[in-house]
């Protein structure tokens, strides 16, 4: 990841437009801030969600409320609970997100 041409900038994330985007079962809401090709967001998944798809792109993720489980195609689950990252890089472990409780997270992409 380059991260170049981005003047420092503050985010008060209340501010930012809140998208809606269906899973499979539940609701993943995003605020989402890019930067060039530097995509931050802050995600809320309500309880029940299940993602719609399998992800090939590359996170930054951080579980800041919550409880989010990802299980990545060959059959690993991780749970990550508030205070947790996981890293992954683009087109490495395709991966897809589910929680039972609800979570928020920071994502970098």
């Amino acid at each position: 990841m380059q991260m170049q041409n981005i003047p420092f900038v503050t985010t008060t994330w209340d501010d930012v437009e809140r998208t809606e985007h269906l899973g499979v079962t539940g609701v993943a809401y995003w605020q989402t801030r890019s930067f060039g090709d530097i995509r931050v967001r802050m995600v809320e998944y309500t309880p029940g969600y299940l993602a719609d798809h399998w992800c090939s792109k590359g996170h930054v993720l951080l579980c800041l409320e919550g409880e989010l489980h990802t299980e990545l195609d060959d059959g690993r689950t991780f749970i990550l609970r508030a205070g947790m990252s996981y890293q992954v890089a683009d087109q490495a472990e395709a991966h897809r997100s589910s929680t039972v409780t609800g979570a928020r997270l920071f994502i970098v992409d």
